[in-house]
C-alpha cells in the first residue's frame, strides 16, 4: 500500500457509530436497501458483498441460499429510524437487523460519516 494511502493521525472512539449488518436476497434488494437508506439519509455508506452462502433454520427446517451481505455504516441516535425503515422495506418476513459499535475510527473518516448522515444530532469530533 502507497504511503498515500496511510492516514496519520489519531482515531475516535466509536461509541457514536454503528455498521449494521442486513442479509439481502440478491443485489436487486440490496441496492434498494443502499439507496433508500442514503436518500432517508439514515445511512452514510452502504456496502453490498455478493457471493454470501447462508445456511440457517427457518420454519423447522435447514436451508442454504445465496444471498448479498449489506454493510451500513451508520450513527448509534439513527439506529432505530434505519431499523424500522428495514422493517417496512425489506422482502424478508424477518429481516437480519445486527448493529456492531466499532472500537475506533479514523479521525477524518469518522468526520465524515458524521456528516453524511442526516441525524438530528451527529457526534461531536474531538480536536
Amino acid at each position: 500500500m502507497s504511503e498515500r494511502h496511510l492516514e496519520k493521525g489519531p482515531l475516535e472512539d466509536g461509541d457514536e457509530y454503528r455498521i449494521v449488518l442486513v442479509t439481502a436476497p440478491d443485489e436487486e434488494v440490496g441496492n434498494m436497501l443502499a439507496r433508500g437508506l442514503l436518500e432517508a439519509g439514515l445511512a452514510a455508506c452502504v456496502s453490498q458483498v455478493s457471493g454470501l452462502r447462508s445456511t440457517y433454520t427457518w420454519q423447522g427446517a435447514i436451508e442454504e441460499e445465496e444471498e448479498v451481505l449489506v454493510l451500513i455504516k451508520t450513527l448509534a441516535d439513527s439506529l432505530e429510524a434505519l431499523a424500522s425503515w428495514i422493517r417496512e422495506s425489506h422482502t424478508y418476513e424477518t429481516p437480519e437487523i445486527i448493529a456492531l459499535t466499532p472500537s475506533e475510527v479514523s479521525r477524518a473518516y469518522a468526520e465524515w460519516w458524521a456528516k453524511s448522515c442526516k441525524s438530528p444530532d451527529p457526534p461531536p469530533i474531538e480536536s
